[in-house]
């Protein structure tokens, strides 16, 4: 489906019940984006946090266009940290994930269209009963072009929302993937409990909201 019909598509839809509203981005913004060179490369990326990266990994892979996600830990300064620190709250990370993404099946601007839904970037300090600075709403950009997208992005998020949105937005210095056991862990173990719990029902209830806005999920 081309960019453009995609974009009509998602401009036509209802609002999604859900707490945190779909924000629809107008083609004025999604045109600027295009142009600032974000869609030039046939692929990209970027890193993002909201919660416990089990459920980001697991939300990103339902959408077209995305290729790879990567669990892992930024935003803060030790380097190569294990998950024990990061828990600990000696290291500065949050758990983010990295989203590598076909510029030609979906844009920066839809990724962090999605971005506002899959999470509540209001909260502070966490998300729901995942508590701690390691589950800080952030997104750590890599150009310039990625921070005047997600600048504008989350202006334009905050006037569908009456909470004010607590999401950083901060340059990427490094990525440090997470231990093996992390990556693909709602793949691997969809009945444990948190898995079962959690993301389950977020993962089918973003499928369902995919398909309202005319996207089958992956």
């Amino acid at each position: 489906m081309s960019g453009s019909r995609l974009i009509a598509l998602w401009l036509r839809q209802k609002p999604f019940p859900a707490k945190v509203k779909f924000i629809r981005f107008s083609l004025v913004l999604v045109t600027a984006v295009t142009l600032s060179g974000l869609a030039q490369a046939k692929t990209d990326s970027i890193v993002l946090g909201g919660g416990c990266f089990w459920c980001l990994d697991a939300s990103y892979k339902l959408l077209p266009g995305v290729t790879h996600v990567t669990c892992g830990y930024a935003g803060g300064t030790v380097k190569n940290p294990t998950y024990e620190q990061v828990s600990a709250h000696n290291t500065g990370h949050a758990e983010v994930v990295k989203v590598e993404f076909d510029t030609d099946k979906v844009s920066f601007a839809q990724l962090l269209e999605f971005f506002w839904h899959v999470h509540d970037p209001t909260q502070v300090g966490g998300q729901g009963n995942d508590i701690g600075p390691q589950y800080r709403s952030i997104i750590l950009y890599s150009n310039p072009a990625q921070k005047a997208g997600a600048t504008a992005s989350l202006i334009e998020a905050q006037k569908g929302l009456k909470d004010k949105i607590t999401t950083e937005i901060v340059a990427l210095t490094d990525f440090w993937p997470a231990e093996e056991y992390h990556q693909d862990y709602f793949a691997k173990n969809p009945n444990q409990a948190y898995c079962a719990l959690i993301i389950k029902p977020k993962v089918s209830k973003l499928k369902q909201f995919l398909e309202t806005v005319g996207l089958k999920s992956k």
